[in-house]
């Protein structure tokens, strides 16, 4: 059985809200746009069962969007739990 979630295109309206909640700060080395390239990461990865709802949805960079891959951070277990 598969549990992966299918991939959609994130829309601009929220990946403009995504970045201002968290500030235009990587959520996990705490880089700014100003110093670097923001992506928008999902907190539970799709491949692990995530969702593509906006409350799994952080900002990253694209340093430490590449280094977590589709792992799941256990820093964000306490402040969103699996949908």
């Amino acid at each position: 059985m598969n549990d992966k979630t299918p991939r959609i295109i994130i829309p601009p309206a929220v990946r403009k809200y995504v970045f201002e909640r968290d500030r235009y700060c990587c959520q996990s080395c705490g880089q700014t746009n100003q110093h670097t390239e923001l992506t928008i990461d999902h907190i539970i990865p799709l491949a692990k069962g995530g969702s593509n709802d906006i409350s799994n949805l952080q900002t990253l960079c694209r340093r430490c969007n590449s280094r977590k891959r589709d792992l799941i951070d256990s820093r964000f277990q306490r402040r969103y739990s699996k949908f």
